[in-house]
């Protein structure tokens, strides 16, 4: 009986041995952990209200610091050290034991805790992943947590050079009330002109924030027949025309409003909505893109990370024009000169209407997108299905964008000129980021193309 047992006993020991010697898998990082991660910034920032400019820096930093881990230590994609001037040049993995994609991924979710205000909800999301990979294969897990908090310390030096801190301290936009073409804060909540000196933000590839300036607005004048208030009063009229609720133009502007923070006065209250910005939109549009054409890990990340540099230098050229031109809004001239109870179909966002930010911003995205998964690119849009609003079709990513730049003008935010004009800009703009990368690095155009 005693020896049935000792025999029993060492028979488990052995399996235990044996069960804990067993060379450990490999921790298996997926496209969908990096949209999940992707999903979780886009959740929180939502949550927090934060401006479109300062969400397209929130995507873009944790993006490029991912790729560059991936570029450094794959040779799938070179690096950006040299299509970022100011870009640092990232330590190499010197651990076998470490895991370049989940490197990548611990560094993006780490910087985009970073740039948020809510890090207790991005810290629950790591701890329950971080908690799965060491059970996965510890080893694995330490070496490259170790690599990653390497990099993430190096840029986060660089990040933080970028002016953002700087510009928390700038004063207030000042109105200048008795310029009649000036800005002017917009109901219902006639908050102050938002981020006023994102111009003066570093940018990423483009040379300084008034490289794509644009073509003036037309010369304000009120007086019948001259230009600017042709197209004020196209703004109206075209509004007035759009009685149903169930229109296209309606879902049209719906579609596209992407503000993040929309006042609701009911009573004596006032509270607000919270939705995605346009960056975010088109970020959304290259999750769609990337899953459609089941591209893997580091594909998709070179994906997210064009995208965002393009929307993040957008974000920048438009608003260096937003605070030049500083060009007061329909909606103000309208009820001030025409009719004082008409309100836009979307609420006017607070800063300057000159030129369109969604028109730059698409208009670069799209060039972004197109020179990934080309002209001819059809997808069903469904960004917006958390907010109650259906999938939109579009041909192509420029259609896309041609649509969210006409959206203005339903809505009743922008004048034809803004709209027009900005979307070039955009185009430009993205033609210049997508070349730019292209010309230094055309083995990289090269496997695009493959």
């Amino acid at each position: 009986m005693t020896t049935m047992r000792f025999k029993s006993i060492f028979a488990f020991a052995s399996l235990l041995l044996i069960a804990c010697s067993k060379p450990k898998q490999p921790i298996n990082i997926t496209a969908e952990d990096l949209h999940a991660s992707v999903e979780k910034v886009t959740e929180i920032m939502i949550h927090d209200i934060f401006s479109p400019p300062v969400a397209s820096r929130i995507y873009v930093y944790p993006n490029i610091t991912a790729y560059e881990i991936i570029a450094k230590n794959t040779g799938e994609y070179p690096s950006l050290y040299k299509q970022i001037d100011h870009l640092p040049d990232f330590p190499v993995m010197d651990d076998p034991e470490a895991n370049a994609q989940l490197a990548a991924l611990m560094a993006h979710m780490e910087i985009s805790k970073k740039l948020i205000f809510s890090e207790d909800r991005m810290q629950a999301y790591q701890d329950s992943l971080y908690t799965q990979w060491t059970a996965m294969n510890e080893a694995q897990f330490t070496a490259s947590k170790k690599y990653a908090d390497q990099v993430i310390a190096k840029a986060m030096e660089w990040i933080d050079k970028d002016n953002y801190k700087e510009t928390r301290t700038m004063p207030k936009f000042t109105v200048n009330s008795d310029e009649p073409s000036r800005w002017q804060p917009t109901p219902p909540a006639y908050m102050d002109g938002i981020e006023p000196h994102w111009m003066k933000i570093r940018p990423l590839v483009i040379d300084s924030a008034s490289q794509f300036k644009p073509v003036p607005p037309p010369a304000f004048s009120l007086e019948e027949g001259s230009q600017f208030h042709k197209e004020l009063m196209e703004v109206y009229e075209v509004s007035n025309k759009i009685t149903d609720d169930a229109s296209e133009e309606v879902a049209i502007a719906q579609f596209w409003d992407c503000n993040p923070y929309v006042s609701v006065t009911r009573g004596h209250l006032m509270f607000a909505t919270k939705k995605i910005t346009p960056g975010a939109h088109w970020i959304g549009i290259c999750k769609i893109a990337s899953r459609k054409s089941n591209l893997d890990f580091t594909h998709t990340l070179h994906a997210y990370t064009k995208t965002s540099v393009a929307i993040f230098d957008g974000f920048i050229s438009c608003w260096d024009e937003k605070y030049r031109s500083n060009l007061i809004r329909p909606e103000t001239l309208i009820n001030q000169h025409i009719d004082e109870n008409w309100k836009p179909i979307l609420q006017t966002p607070p800063f300057p209407e000159y030129t369109s930010g969604h028109s730059v911003v698409s208009g670069a995205a799209a060039k972004a997108l197109t020179s990934i998964f080309g002209d001819d690119f059809a997808f069903d849009d469904d960004t917006e299905l958390p907010y109650g609003l259906p999938v939109r079709s579009f041909t192509s990513f420029n259609a896309a964008a041609d649509e969210a730049a006409v959206s203005r003008l339903y809505g009743g935010i922008h004048y034809r000129a803004a709209i027009d004009n900005g979307i070039v800009q955009g185009r430009a703009l993205g033609d210049f980021v997508v070349e730019e990368l292209e010309m230094k690095h055309p083995e990289l155009l090269a496997q695009q193309k493959e």
